[in-house]
């Protein structure tokens, strides 16, 4: 049987990807083996969730033409005198280099292997799992394995001009241009899937916070509490502060976890919160509920102080904030894009209200609503991709995912609002 007739299925409450052929040998899965062969009681090992909660996911391999590569840029060339393509570039624009901008590049490969596609990444547009972040502390895994794929690799596999290490300030809709840290870009469609940014929380300088949103933040992280076990400080008891915790705690780091609300994963019940705080017996957290930060600054030990409201003060190695995400609105604003906490999307079409202008993934809201997880992607991907490449289009079902809380010490599964 060829490699080809191997399928892949989607995690949907992470985005992991268990693919037939590769197998998970770290579940006893050996290479080759077929998903419906799976064990039924087989969890993800990313987050814990049950075979049933993975679908299809079959993306086709991109034919590749000969005598083409794909064009990617580094800094010395697209800066290169007199180096003038970058801006006659046209067909397909995408900003982002996370997840988002990958899927839908992937989706659109499967059904156009010759558009024109260039991708403007304010990063390296490496390709990894970001649920990851919050469990590889205690599994061990080196940062540089969490990359699953380079950015420069995705975009030759698939036929890219990648613009990496690219920040793009505004657009013009009526001119079809977008201005960037490279210059200006023309398009005939541009997505937007720039993914949304660490909130800011009153009282904590940045120059003595970590905000963990992506892999080059967590790196410098991981290279601290590397150096041996840490007093860590984290501001924020939601999804994330709690997986950061269990998983700092797990690895041997003692951990003050503090949030506004009286009790840890508010977005939860009571009962479950309860339930996780009895699981955290054993380990080294600290919770504190209904609390406020009024400042920080670095100690005299080279560590953090930090001061709450009520004057109480918390000495730590390691001050981490993880008070929640926001959207940054300054493309969508100089398009001319409705704004409802994200770029508002139609719920059913995903369509902007702007023509030729796209958004998917952390950076758009429906009805309100943002939509800041991994398995909605993939289906809005699909959507997109369609309509961009003129094939039938599938009405979006805004489902609420499922949200697996990946505090190992006791895995939650929450019903995302």
């Amino acid at each position: 049987m060829s490699k080809l007739e191997f399928r892949q299925f989607i995690c949907r409450a992470c985005g992991l990807i268990y693919d037939e052929a590769k197998g998970d040998e770290d579940s006893g899965l050996a290479p080759g083996t077929r998903f419906q062969d799976i064990p039924d009681d087989w969890a993800c090992p990313l987050c814990g969730v049950t075979k049933a909660d993975f679908e299809p996911y079959d993306v086709q391999p991109v034919p590749v033409r000969s005598g083409t590569a794909s064009a990617v840029f580094t800094a010395q060339t697209a800066l290169r005198p007199g180096n003038r393509r970058l801006h006659r570039q046209g067909g397909l624009l995408v900003v982002g280099g996370g997840t988002a901008a990958w899927a839908l590049v992937e989706q659109v490969r499967a059904l156009d292997p010759h558009r024109a596609i260039t991708m403007v990444a304010a990063c390296s547009a490496d390709r990894y799992d970001k649920p990851r972040l919050s469990v590889a502390c205690k599994q061990g895994v080196p940062v540089a394995q969490l990359v699953r794929e380079r950015g420069v690799d995705a975009a030759a596999r698939l036929n890219v001009t990648l613009l990496a290490h690219t920040h793009a300030f505004n657009a013009d809709a009526s001119t079809r241009r977008l201005r960037t840290t490279r210059g200006t870009l023309a398009y005939e469609e541009l997505v937007l899937a720039h993914g949304s940014t660490p909130r800011d929380c009153n009282g904590l300088p940045r120059e003595l916070t970590w905000r963990i949103n992506d892999l080059p933040s967590y790196a410098g992280l991981r290279a601290i509490l590397e150096a041996g076990p840490r007093q860590v400080l984290i501001v924020g008891a939601g999804l994330v502060g709690c997986e950061l915790a269990n998983d700092l705690a797990l690895a041997g780091h003692r951990v003050s976890l503090m949030d506004v609300s009286e009790r840890p994963l508010s977005m939860a019940g009571p009962d479950q919160s309860e339930t996780l705080l009895n699981a955290w017996e054993g380990l080294p957290i600290h919770f504190l509920g209904g609390v406020r930060v009024r400042s920080a600054q670095r100690s005299p030990s080279g560590g953090v102080t930090l001061t709450l409201q009520d004057g109480r003060e918390l000495q730590g190695d390691v001050l981490v904030s993880a008070v929640g995400l926001q959207t940054p609105s300054g493309l969508a604003q100089s398009l001319g894009l409705h704004w409802n906490d994200g770029i508002a999307l139609d719920p059913q079409t995903l369509l902007t209200n702007v023509p030729h202008v796209h958004a998917l993934g952390d950076c758009v809201s429906l009805n309100g609503r943002a939509q800041r997880y991994i398995e909605p992607i993939h289906r809005q991907a699909r959507v997109l991709a369609a309509r961009l490449c003129g094939a039938a289009v599938p009405i979006y079902e805004p489902a609420p995912p499922v949200v697996r809380v990946k505090t190992s010490s006791m895995p939650l599964t929450l019903a995302a609002a």
